[in-house]
């Protein structure tokens, strides 16, 4: 086998994976109960899957410009996805947005009376 068949082979791995978390994330994000839950679904394995199907499209592209790219992309999207779950889940919890009976430890709870002053 060449070089060529073996990275065209790890890309379409790599395609076939990401794809597959990403179609996960989806559905764990209709399926889950709460917005905790559906947050999680919606920053890691949508994260790993978008990389995934990143690394496969560099493997399979090959050019500097194309990798670049990528690169970039994939670096926005690390800095970008949990920062918005984060936000999400600070702006949703003095709204009673979130199951307090699933957490294990509320460690906002006692300054919930701050956090509900601003908003």
């Amino acid at each position: 086998m060449s070089l060529d068949a073996v990275l065209d082979a790890i890309a379409a791995v790599c395609l076939i994976a990401g794809a597959l978390l990403s179609l996960a994330a989806g559905v764990a994000l209709v399926r889950f109960p709460d917005l905790l839950s559906r947050m999680h679904a919606a920053a890691k394995p949508q994260v790993l899957g978008l990389l995934l199907v990143l690394l496969g499209c560099a493997l399979r592209l090959r050019t500097g410009v194309d990798i670049t790219t990528l690169v970039l992309v994939g670096v926005f999207q690390l800095a970008s996805a949990p920062v918005a779950a984060h936000m999400v889940g600070r702006a949703a919890y003095p709204h009673d947005q979130i199951r307090t009976d699933l957490l294990i430890t509320d460690e906002l709870a006692a300054h919930l009376d701050r956090i509900s002053e601003r908003s």
